[in-house]
């Protein structure tokens, strides 16, 4: 009887692991859902809602980041993972990369007496498209002078939008012509500003005395002047430096003098031996 009962016990054991043997391969595709599969379509490039819309009824999950991609519409899809052709099972989750409606603000770069190739890298790196570039007579030649966003000076740090177009200036070494200095004596600061830009001279401003209004402040005295002691004009190249001196209203007998300084040099009078 023991004998029986322990090869009916075997038997009952042998007929569960079976049992449960061809329970786990029988349930094994329904628990990998095999056969439940399908090809992920190309979305890229399709708006947001057409491509989530596709994907859901193909019984997709869809998860969405952000992007900004100056030359796409909003809300097109700029990528997709897994990418088009994957074969995968249905319910899993493909990540859409959607572009924004505005490009994210960011802080300007410092680019100031950078080469105009390592200027050029770093706008690219922060997202910032090149525009014009000028060049103005310097003997940092090459170097980025100064750096321009709708014609106006951005300082470094400043927020500007992705995508911004920087203008930049850059030094093009100290010109070889020479002309005859600018005569800015008599001229409100910012006319002589004005005429010293625009003949490639650079300045250093020098205030005196109580400024009640710089737009109104006057020039009085230059260096190098317009003319010589000889009363002949003196000579300058671009990107050379002129000294300029302010003060509020000087009298016109003070911009003669400064203005003509042949009349200042005075001969030594000679007496007449007395015999």
């Amino acid at each position: 009887m023991q004998r029986r009962s322990f090869a009916f016990n075997l038997v009952i054991v042998l007929a569960l692991c079976i049992a449960l043997y061809i329970l786990f391969f029988a349930g094994l595709g329904f628990l990998t859902r095999h056969g439940n599969e399908a090809r992920v379509p190309a979305v890229a490039g399709k708006t947001y809602a057409v491509a989530s819309q596709q994907l859901q009824a193909m019984g997709f999950e869809v998860e969405v980041d952000s992007a900004y991609d100056p030359k796409q519409k909003p809300f097109i899809v700029l990528s997709q993972i897994p990418d088009l052709n994957s074969v995968v099972k249905r319910g899993r989750t493909i990540f859409l990369t959607v572009n924004k409606t505005q490009p994210p603000s960011i802080p300007m770069p410092n680019l100031l007496n950078l080469s105009f190739r390592s200027a050029e890298m770093i706008l690219k790196s922060n997202k910032l498209v090149l525009g014009d570039t000028t060049y103005k007579p310097d003997i940092a030649k090459g170097a980025i002078l100064d750096q321009l966003y709708k014609g106006q000076a951005i300082r470094p740090g400043q927020m500007l939008l992705q995508g911004s177009k920087i203008d930049l200036v850059i030094g093009d070494g100290l010109g070889n012509t020479q002309f005859s200095v600018p005569d800015v004596i008599g001229m409100t600061f910012e006319e002589a500003v004005a005429n010293l830009n625009g003949t490639g001279l650079q300045f250093t401003a020098i205030w005196e005395g109580t400024i009640s209004d710089s737009s109104t402040a006057i020039v009085y005295d230059q260096m190098p002047k317009a003319m010589n002691e000889l009363n002949a004009p003196n000579r300058i190249k671009e990107g050379d430096l002129v000294d300029i001196r302010i003060k509020q209203s000087p009298t016109p007998e003070e911009l003669e003098h400064n203005r003509n300084p042949a009349n200042n040099v005075t001969g030594e009078e000679t007496e007449t031996p007395q015999y």
